[in-house]
């Protein structure tokens, strides 16, 4: 049973940093896709980012700059370094795995709170 678990959530404040990541577990296949989602409450959930087998990746608008995905292929791992961050960066994030035939596998995800 594939399995994800994510790590490094918390508290911090304005202009601050944190580094979350993700490890898969039941793995039997080569993942392709890797993402961070994130869900604020009263907002729709939206793709934070995302890194593909060929390592390129993608960043939501609202980020660029600011967070950075990488992953660790060996250790079927994605992590999301996070730096200055901000108050609206506040939600729960999630961490997001697709196998080649294009399922879905989600975490359970981790708060971020970032005061003012």
């Amino acid at each position: 049973q594939v399995q994800l678990a994510e790590s490094g959530g918390g508290l911090v404040q304005a202009g601050g940093s944190l580094r979350l990541s993700c490890a898969a577990s039941g793995i039997t296949f080569t993942i392709n896709n890797m993402a961070w989602y994130r869900q604020a409450p009263g907002k729709r959930r939206e793709r934070v980012a995302v890194i593909y087998r060929d390592s390129s990746t993608n960043y939501a608008d609202s980020v660029k700059g600011r967070f950075t995905i990488s992953r660790d292929s060996a250790k079927n791992t994605v992590y999301l370094q996070m730096n200055s961050l901000k108050p609206e960066d506040t939600a729960v994030y999630s961490c997001y795995a697709e196998d080649p035939l294009g399922r879905a596998f989600w975490g359970q995800g981790t708060q971020v709170t970032v005061s003012s």
